[in-house]
């Protein structure tokens, strides 16, 4: 389902042929978008508000922090199987002058361009491309730089046929197992296997509106109560904010963002998370392969812990 920035976006782009009661769809948008905005760093901010930040038309993507945060990228395309998925862009770069590989999730900012990128939403052969360029970097020791920002994995039937479950599960496995150092941070939206896939790492960094989640608010309200009306119910109950999941230790830290929201500075927000990226990626250098395997491993362990 799009967000309320993806309706206007779409309202605007069509503007011109839509009939005249349009135009308060329009108004009615741009008022909730107004007051999301002022939101921001309020106490009274809801999680259902964090869900539409994290969505933000104007928010960056991955290709827009590539830009900012790397100098010398070289993408890479196609998993030498099936085909080149452009939901998942990835390639070398050099993030202060040392060599790194850079795989992310990439949606698009209008119709044509969400439609090429498929909204974000990888299938097999993207989570193939990624595991090709994972391997890439082990063998020639690079650490890996990910970056999560997708509704999901794509979950049509072209996709489950050529093997989406099995693709995500060799992703996992394939992360669990690489002795290089893994940072994922999530840009925007996390969503379910298609975000965990990039994002079984030694250190999960997550902008501060920016969500992660196992499924989105929409699908949690239509499996639960079998209608759309409880999104925000649903939102607050998947405890899929920022600070919700540092505070359950699923995320390692949170990166702030300007103050009016990554939307409104994309430099400074770049800037943010370069200098969370360094500073991990720092700490991670000094460990061993098996100080680093070793962690990861007992960081997913403790994920889910429980009172009785």
């Amino acid at each position: 389902m799009m967000s309320k920035f993806e309706e206007l976006t779409e309202l605007k782009e069509r503007a011109e042929a839509l009939p005249p009661e349009a135009t308060e769809a329009i108004a009615e948008l741009t008022l909730r978008i107004t007051q999301l905005e002022e939101s921001i760093g309020k106490e009274n901010a809801t999680a259902w508000d964090q869900v539409q930040l994290s969505r933000h038309e104007n928010r960056p993507y991955t290709l827009d922090f590539i830009e900012r945060l790397f100098t010398s990228f070289r993408p890479i395309h196609g998993d030498r199987r099936f085909a080149d998925d452009t939901a998942i862009v990835g390639g070398m770069a050099l993030l202060e002058d040392q060599p790194v590989m850079v795989i992310g999730q990439q949606k698009g900012r209008n119709t044509k361009e969400r439609i090429y990128r498929n909204y974000g939403m990888a299938k097999p052969e993207g989570y193939r491309k990624a595991v090709r360029l994972m391997q890439i970097a082990e063998k020639f020791n690079r650490p890996i730089l990910t970056f999560i920002d997708t509704p999901g994995a794509y979950p049509g039937t072209g996709a489950e046929a050529r093997g989406q479950a099995e693709a995500i599960a060799h992703n996992l496995r394939t992360m669990a197992e690489l002795q290089v150092p893994i940072v994922a941070t999530v840009l925007g939206e996390g969503g379910s296997g298609g975000a965990l896939a990039l994002s079984l790492a030694d250190r999960i960094l997550m902008l501060r509106h920016s969500i992660y989640s196992v499924i989105s608010p929409e699908s949690c309200s239509a499996i639960l109560w079998k209608d759309q009306a409880h999104t925000q119910q649903a939102a607050h109950a998947l405890r899929l904010t920022a600070p919700d999941l540092e505070h359950f230790k699923v995320v390692d830290e949170v990166v702030p963002e300007p103050p009016e929201g990554a939307h409104s500075d994309w430099d400074a927000a770049a800037a943010l998370v370069k200098e969370s990226l360094l500073r991990n990626l720092g700490e991670l250098q000094v460990q061993s392969a098996q100080q680093r395997l070793r962690g990861r491993s007992e960081k997913f362990r403790r994920i889910g812990e429980f009172v009785e």
